[in-house]
């Protein structure tokens, strides 16, 4: 299934469903950051996914993250709520989806890089090379806030 993102386009078509879903923040041992090359919208951001009913999130956080990249992780903070009603997701079916994302950062315990019908590609990505690749300025917002250390607190947007 392909999907258009909208961010504070005026001429985005209004949502009819919000999923809750998580994103994940992991880092290796040399500091690089785990991305994916998504197939939906060809492009780069952090592994997740939607909720399942009957699932912790802390579950969520687990699977998406291994179904999606191979990496094992153990979930250990907060890094911020995202839902901004002027981004949204329009996929192919007619569903247009509100923005609604935990984001967590998560200790690598383990796992091998793999793609999966979801990611294209997966690497690791050191900070530096961030700028180069094509990234959606919420996913952006996201990843900043999960690499500085320095927030006490979760975003709340």
């Amino acid at each position: 299934m392909s999907r258009t993102d909208y961010y504070r386009d005026p001429h985005a078509p209004r949502a009819n469903s919000v999923v809750p879903s998580v994103t994940a923040v992991v880092l290796n041992e040399d500091g690089h950051l785990l991305l994916i090359h998504k197939t939906d919208n060809d492009l780069w951001a952090l592994p997740g996914g939607g909720h399942d009913i009957g699932e912790a999130i802390r579950d969520t956080v687990v699977r998406e993250v291994k179904e999606e990249t191979g990496i094992a992780v153990d979930v250990e903070e907060v890094v911020g709520l995202y839902t901004d009603p002027q981004h949204v997701m329009a996929y192919d079916d007619g569903e247009v989806r509100q923005q609604f994302s935990i984001c967590f950062r998560a200790r690598l315990i383990g796992g091998s890089l793999r793609t999966s019908s979801e990611s294209k590609e997966v690497r690791w990505v050191s900070p530096t090379d961030l700028v180069d690749l094509d990234i959606h300025p919420s996913m952006r917002l996201r990843i900043t806030h999960g690499l500085d250390e320095t927030r006490t607190a979760p975003y709340i947007g």
